[in-house]
């Protein structure tokens, strides 16, 4: 079993800042994938920022430039530093990773972590 704990999440006015953490633990043998998705009400989920092993990153084009992916591997935590937050950023924010387990039952598996909301409002 592989779990994904996100954490940072709040209420910011715009123009502001917020860093969000999510930190994956169980039956890791690597993760090769981490990063962040977003659903605002009534919106379908949009891809945010991911972050590869190797460092490799890309974000949403409405995020770049305010929106910063960073990974400590040690501790299989991926980060994302958001600033000069808008009132569209307002959505919840789901953790995602690729993680090769150290089951070979469950070998390679896609897993979400439960969300976190953010609120950019003045």
């Amino acid at each position: 079993q592989v779990q994904l704990v996100e954490s940072g999440g709040g209420l910011v006015q715009p123009g502001g800042s917020l860093r969000l953490s999510c930190a994956a633990s169980g039956s890791i043998f690597r993760v090769n994938v981490m990063g962040w998705y977003r659903q605002a009400p009534g919106k379908e989920r949009e891809s945010v920022a991911h972050i590869t092993i190797s460092g490799a990153t890309n974000y949403a084009d409405s995020v770049k430039g305010r929106f910063t992916i960073s990974m400590d591997n040690a501790k299989n935590t991926v980060y994302l530093q958001m600033n000069s937050l808008k009132p569209e950023d307002t959505a919840v924010y789901y953790c995602d990773a690729v993680i090769t387990t150290s089951s070979q039952a469950l070998g390679t598996i896609r897993t979400w972590g439960q969300g976190t909301q953010v609120t950019v409002s003045s």
